[in-house]
């Protein structure tokens, strides 16, 4: 189950809940009883597997390179000053 934070509108006590994506909103401060507001935080992302970078680059070429490879804004690949 998920944990909620929650902070106090009047006295501005926070604290976590777990709960259920199903249970209604918590709406009293357990400190004080007056009207609480869920707070939203980010979440962070995680990428596993080994299909991630297959879309991206080629194991061991680097943007730089790509790009000095289909470089079409200069006759001179090796010293094309465009990255």
């Amino acid at each position: 189950m998920p944990w909620y934070e929650y902070e106090c509108l009047e006295c501005k006590h926070h604290f976590e809940v777990n709960q259920s994506m199903n249970d209604d909103p918590i709406e009293k401060c357990e400190k004080c009883g007056k009207k609480v507001r869920k707070l939203f935080n980010a979440t962070g992302i995680i990428f596993k597997g080994s299909g991630f970078y297959v879309n991206d680059y080629k194991k061991g070429e680097t943007k730089t390179s790509k790009s000095n490879s289909n470089c079409s804004g200069c006759s001179n690949n090796d010293t094309c000053p465009v990255e």
